[in-house]
C-alpha cells in the first residue's frame, strides 16, 4: 500500500528487488478495489515494468557479463586479488577487451591463466546461469536507469539459484551506486532484505550486495538514492543499514524481536514497540520523520493484486 500511494501521489521512480515475487502484480488493479483509488492508480500502473526469468515473461530478466562491474565478477568467481592474482589479472584483462572470448575459447586457450579461468567458470556452473542474455539485446541494468519506467520490479524469485539472485542484486545496487553522480531520484525497495543484504555474509557475492546496501543507506540520499528495507528479521540486517533509518513502520511477531527493535529504534517509546506484538493483520506502528509523533495505524485495502507464491492451506480443511 505504501508503494501504491507513492506511485499515485508522487513522481518518484521506484525500483523493487523482489526475492519472493510479492510485487510482480503491482501493475494489475484487483477486482473489488476502491473505484476512486483504482481509477487514479490506472495511470501509474501503466508505468510498472516487471522483469522476470520465467519463460512466459513479457520482459526478460537478463544480464550481459560485460555490464557487470569487475568487483562483482570477481566475487561471482570467488577470486581474491591477492590469493588468485594470476586468474584475477586474466579476468581484468578479459573485461577490458572489446571482444571477450567464449568459455570454450578460454578452456582451450594456450595461456595457462586464461585456461584456469575457463575451468573455474565451468566448475562453478556460472556458464549455465539462466540470467545470462546469451547474445540477446537488452539488460535489466538498462531498465533500472530508463526514465520512462516509473516502477521497475526485478523478480529475483523467478531465478533458479541463490547465486543468481545475489548476482542480480549486487549488479543492480552496484550500478546505481556507480552512477550516483547523475542524481536521478529513485526509491530502492529491498524486500526480504535479510536474504539480499544480510549482516552475516555466506560468500563474497552476498558481501558485495550487502556492501552496496550499506553505502546507499549511509550516503545515498544526497545523490537521490532512497532506501526502503522490508524484513521479518531486522536483527539479521547490517547495523549500518538499520541505524540510518529515518522512518519505521513496524509489526512484530515475537517478544524477542521486540527487545531488538527497542534497542535499534531508540526514537520510538518502548511501550509502543511492546504493543506491536499484539497487532492483527493490517495494523502497525509508524514513527520517524514520516509522522510528527509515533502512532498506531490500520491500513486499508490494497489496490493491486497480491503477488507471491505461498502454498495454499486448503490441506488443513476438515473433511
Amino acid at each position: 500500500m505504501i508503494l501504491e500511494r507513492l506511485l499515485i501521489e508522487t513522481d518518484l521512480r521506484v525500483l523493487v528487488l523482489d526475492p519472493n515475487s510479492d510485487f510482480v502484480r503491482l501493475g494489475q488493479v484487483r477486482a473489488g478495489a476502491d473505484q476512486a483509488l483504482a481509477g487514479r492508480y490506472q495511470a501509474a500502473a501503466r508505468g510498472v515494468a516487471v522483469y522476470s526469468a520465467h519463460a512466459a515473461a513479457e520482459r526478460k530478466l537478463r544480464l550481459h557479463a560485460a555490464g557487470i562491474d569487475p568487483a562483482t565478477q570477481a566475487a561471482l568467481l570467488r577470486l581474491d586479488p591477492i590469493g588468485d592474482r594470476e586468474e584475477y589479472a586474466a579476468l581484468a584483462a578479459l573485461l577490458a577487451s572489446r571482444t571477450p572470448p567464449t568459455i570454450e575459447a578460454l578452456a582451450g586457450s594456450d595461456h595457462p591463466d586464461a585456461r584456469r579461468l575457463g575451468l573455474r567458470i565451468r566448475n562453478l556452473g556460472v556458464d549455465r546461469f539462466a540470467v545470462w542474455a546469451r547474445g540477446q539485446e537488452g539488460s535489466v541494468l538498462d531498465a533500472v536507469h530508463d526514465p520512462s519506467a516509473r516502477c521497475v520490479v526485478i523478480d529475483l524469485g523467478s531465478l533458479p539459484t541463490r547465486e543468481e539472485q545475489s548476482l542480480v542484486a549486487g549488479a543492480v545496487l552496484g550500478d546505481l551506486w556507480r552512477r550516483r553522480q547523475e542524481r536521478s531520484p529513485v526509491l530502492i525497495v529491498i524486500d526480504e532484505a535479510h536474504n539480499v543484504c544480510p549482516a552475516e555474509h555466506e560468500d563474497q557475492l552476498v558481501a558485495v550486495a550487502a556492501g552496496h546496501a550499506v553505502r546507499i543507506a549511509a550516503e545515498g540520499r544526497k545523490f537521490g538514492l532512497y532506501l526502503l528495507i522490508s524484513t521479518q528479521r531486522p536483527q539479521k540486517i547490517p547495523e549500518n543499514v538499520l541505524s540510518q533509518a529515518d522512518n519505521l513502520v513496524l509489526r512484530l511477531n515475537s517478544l524477542a524481536d521486540s527487545a531488538f527493535a527497542e534497542a535499534a529504534f531508540s526514537f520510538v517509546p518502548p511501550s509502543l514497540i511492546d504493543r506491536s506484538v499484539t497487532f492483527r493483520q493490517g495494523e502497525g506502528l509508524i514513527a520517524g520523520k514520516i509522522s510528527p509523533h509515533p502512532a498506531l495505524l490500520r491500513f486499508g485495502a490494497r489496490v493491486t493484486e497480491e503477488g507471491g507464491a505461498d502454498v495454499p492451506a486448503t490441506w488443513a480443511s476438515a473433511r
